[in-house]
């Protein structure tokens, strides 16, 4: 990992950017660099690929049982973290969007490490980089994010985990397809395209 350096106001992601519509922000967070800090260290990786899930209403999103202990922090602040643990085995990451009260996140798919390879590795031994962080369950375990991590504010002074800006990723670079692993989740939701990816990075992991 490298040296931690607080992310400064320029480069942190206020919690203005969260409030927006929240397939705005699944598909303006590609290209935006997401920090882990650890032992005074940080790792960090650019978003790659994001899915959006909004409402009560979308049967794809946790928000369809309503306001419960889990889904709680869903109808919290922009900006806050939502980990969430999923088959008995995986944490996801997602990030509260919208207003409060209203219930949106987005989860974060794919990541390309930029910082803290070596500590990434050792978390995930055995495995080749191309597939470090390439889904939503390996990213967490790449950069131990888990539980605990749950319900943090990634805005206000935040010191585990923030989203600061990246490189610009143009709409020609964008795909946008059906969010996966839906399962039996009735249409309109198993087919609207709210996943937000991008493979301009692929040349820049290490193989």
């Amino acid at each position: 990992m490298t040296q931690l350096v607080p992310p400064a106001p320029d480069k942190l992601l206020p919690c203005s950017f969260y409030q927006q519509p929240v397939t705005d922000v699944a598909r303006n967070l590609l290209g935006k660099l997401l920090v882990r800090s650890h032992d005074g260290l940080r790792a960090s990786g650019t978003i790659i690929e994001a899915e959006a899930y909004r409402g009560e209403e979308d049967l794809a999103c946790h928000a369809k049982a309503g306001y419960t202990r889990r889904t709680a922090v869903m109808y919290g602040k922009a900006g806050t973290s939502y980990v969430y643990f999923t088959y008995g085995m995986h944490w996801m990451l997602n990030i509260v969007c919208e207003d409060t009260g209203f219930p949106a996140a987005v989860l974060i798919r794919a990541i390309v490490v930029v910082e803290g390879s070596d500590w990434v590795s050792d978390n995930r031994p055995s495995v080749s980089p191309k597939h470090w962080c390439d889904g939503p369950a390996k990213l967490t375990r790449a950069l131990q994010i888990d539980g605990t991590h749950n319900g943090l504010d990634l805005c206000i002074q935040p010191d585990q985990l923030w989203v600061e800006e990246g490189i610009k990723i143009d709409d020609s670079q964008v795909n946008q397809t059906p969010r996966i692993g839906l399962g039996n989740v009735p249409e309109p939701w198993l087919s609207i395209p709210w996943r937000f990816h991008t493979s301009i990075l692929n040349t820049l992991i290490p193989r």
